[in-house]
């Protein structure tokens, strides 16, 4: 039986780009960072309030792959949030735009969208 989510593994072009926003930007928190000499790679184990969420990977030449949210595969990873306009106004002071807010037509809920830097998209979506 299925219990929760564990985590969401995100394999990045620049580890240090990556890296900064992840943390600095969306403020996730490092549990450990390592590097695999042997596969020339850095992995990093990021939290959210504590609880462990995102494997953030290195890779020497890793393949391109669509991600715009209407591609096949992950269409987004999606942060719950209480407030969207403050989130919003946060990352506009970090420099990251996001998209207009739209309402969920199902729930009334609010929700916008933003790019990792490797145009991951990343949903906020107002609780």
């Amino acid at each position: 039986m299925i219990n929760k989510v564990h985590h969401i593994a995100i394999i990045c072009s620049d580890y240090e780009v990556s890296k900064a926003f992840y943390t600095d930007v969306l403020g996730l928190t490092i549990i450990r960072e390592v590097y695999r000499a042997e596969r020339q790679s850095y992995k990093l184990d990021l939290a959210l309030n504590g609880n462990y969420i995102v494997e953030l990977f290195s890779f020497p030449n890793p393949a391109k792959r669509p991600s715009r949210p209407e591609a096949m595969g992950l269409r987004h990873l999606a942060f719950e949030v209480d407030d969207l306009d403050l989130v919003v106004s946060s990352l506009n002071a970090k420099g990251v735009e996001a998209e207009p807010i739209r309402v969920d037509e199902f729930t009334d809920k609010r929700f916008t969208f933003i790019s990792d830097p490797d145009q991951l998209p990343i949903e906020f979506y107002e609780k």
